[in-house]
């Protein structure tokens, strides 16, 4: 069984199209032709308002700020077939993090598991691969196998893990998803997310370096070789900078996608839903991102001026030199980026103790008289207030040693 399924995979990989093993109605028909000519940027808009896209619901977003750049019904609850698995990713890469998982521990697939349909790398029951091989089936492969081979061992079983999946979406915000499986196979009417939802959550996931070198894989393979894994994932070998990250398809789900990529050190998420073909939901997801690495930038505000010391009353420290109590990252217009206009206030003394930490005054920054943020400026060390013995030794130190 594995050597067939091999050399099927080899066959595909040889096309450079994406397999799957399913149902025709339960996932990504293999023949779809997706031309290059999709992945175009020549004809980008430069406003929202000229935004003008195939997927019925979408919403962009910068991952830094978590700024909303352009939205399209995303609150709009929807079927998201294998998108589902940016949440089980995030889950195991989470563990890994955590340290309750690593990536060298055996993972043995169960007979549940094995009959999964769908997309799947055709695992036996009791078949052990390490995570790191099931971590990048289900990344790359978006294999149902490998997915609820991981889930039932971190949580017993896909039931429980699948409440694990709705406890984190809760955590992060993700107010109109439910999950019912790990892998979005089955069209459970109740197994529902928006577009919005999979951004928070492929924001947290992105968060996680490391897992881009697993959904920027565009072919690879398992079993020492003899089985073929290509990426459904286009915008990985067609778009200058994808860094992932996950396809889905079903009948009533439709085409769906969240993509990412980042350049010059900025990242865009962008999550397309229900697309009726999936060269619209990569035609509508190519020309979100571009928009925005078109049209924004991420800024990180400085003073214009060195900070002056603030003089210490009473102190251990005459003075204290203030910082930055954090380091502020805005997403602006590229023609605004010039246009920023930044303040500071400082106070003019302080009286001890002086708290590590304590808020000394406040750096503003506005474009066209509009405030768009306000970091607080810090004392970075402690300064203890002064002892009568600390005069004493003063001025003893003064009638003895002169004042130098």
């Amino acid at each position: 069984m594995k050597r067939l399924a091999g050399l099927m995979a080899a066959v595909i990989l040889l096309t450079g199209t994406a397999w799957a093993a399913e149902p025709e109605m339960e996932t990504e028909p293999v023949d779809e032709d997706v031309p290059e000519s999709v992945f175009d940027e020549t004809a980008i808009p430069t406003t929202a308002e000229g935004l003008d896209i195939p997927a019925p619901s979408a919403i962009l977003m910068e991952k830094e700020t978590g700024t909303v750049l352009f939205e399209k019904n995303a609150d709009e609850r929807l079927r998201p077939a294998s998108v589902t698995k940016v949440m089980t990713i995030l889950l195991i890469v989470e563990a890994v993090d955590s340290g309750a998982l690593k990536l060298t521990d055996t993972i043995t697939c169960s007979a549940y598991a094995a009959g999964m349909g769908g997309s799947q790398v055709f695992l036996e029951e009791g078949e052990q691969m390490p995570l790191s091989e099931m971590l990048k089936c289900i990344v790359v492969a978006s294999a149902n196998d490998a997915a609820v081979a991981v889930a039932e061992h971190m949580a017993g079983s896909e039931q429980a893990f699948a409440a694990m999946m709705n406890d984190r979406a809760r955590e992060l915000g993700m107010s109109n998803t439910h999950f019912t499986n790990c892998t979005g196979l089955m069209d459970d009417p109740e197994h529902l997310t928006t577009a919005r939802d999979i951004a928070i959550m492929s924001r947290e996931l992105i968060r996680h370096d490391w897992i881009k070198e697993y959904t920027t894989i565009w072919m690879d393979s398992i079993r020492d070789g003899e089985f073929g894994l290509s990426n459904t994932n286009k915008l990985v070998r067609y778009y200058e900078g994808a860094t992932g990250l996950k396809t889905g398809y079903t009948s009533s789900a439709g085409h769906c996608l969240s993509a990412t990529a980042q350049r010059d050190g900025v990242e865009y998420i962008a999550v397309v839903l229900h697309c009726d073909t999936s060269a619209d939901r990569f035609e509508s997801a190519k020309t979100l991102l571009s928009y925005a690495f078109g049209a924004y930038t991420v800024v990180s505000p400085q003073p214009t001026e060195v900070l002056p010391p603030i003089p210490v009353t009473l102190g251990r420290a005459d003075y204290v030199q203030p910082v930055l109590g954090g380091e502020p990252k805005l997403l602006v217009r590229k023609s605004d980026a010039g246009a920023l206009e930044t303040t500071v206030e400082l106070s003019e003394a302080l009286t001890a103790p002086v708290e590590a930490g304590s808020v000394v005054g406040t750096m503003t920054v506005k474009l066209a008289g509009e405030t768009l943020s306000e970091t607080p400026i810090i004392a970075p060390d402690a300064v203890a207030r002064i002892t009568w013995w600390d005069v004493m030794r003063r001025m003893l130190g003064m009638m003895f040693c002169g004042n130098e």
